[in-house]
């Protein structure tokens, strides 16, 4: 028989009554206790997933994902055409791949700078 892999190790932090109410308003949002939450989104954070710490799972991503690929086509279609340049369906398709390649990647960072903005 397999043992579970026990929790021994403890993370703790200090937080206003605001930052209090806001945490225990999003663990009762997601039907969780406070710690289970906690332990989720930082674990979610610390694995790359940031759409977990918004509680959304992975459709804020894939929604994001497809808004990127659809965003960069777009966009070198009307510059191609701006450029009175035609589209073959050989291009067409170069595009699609490509933008559906990094999609995921350019959505992640998307989503890490609404949660991360850079400061000037």
């Amino acid at each position: 028989m397999v043992k579970p892999n026990l929790r021994t190790k403890s993370i703790g932090t200090k937080v206003s009554e605001e930052e209090f109410a806001r945490l225990e308003q999003a663990a009762q949002k997601a039907s969780k206790t406070l710690g289970e939450w906690c332990r989720e989104v930082m674990l979610a954070s610390a694995n790359g997933q940031p759409e977990k710490v918004n509680g959304t799972g992975g459709e804020a991503h894939a929604v994001m994902a497809e808004v990127v690929a659809l965003r960069a086509i777009l966009l070198n279609v009307l510059f191609k055409q701006a450029n009175g340049e035609r589209l073959t369906s050989e291009e067409m398709q170069k595009l699609i791949n490509r933008a559906d390649s990094d999609k995921f990647k350019k959505a992640r960072e998307r989503l890490e700078q609404t949660t991360h903005p850079k400061q000037s």
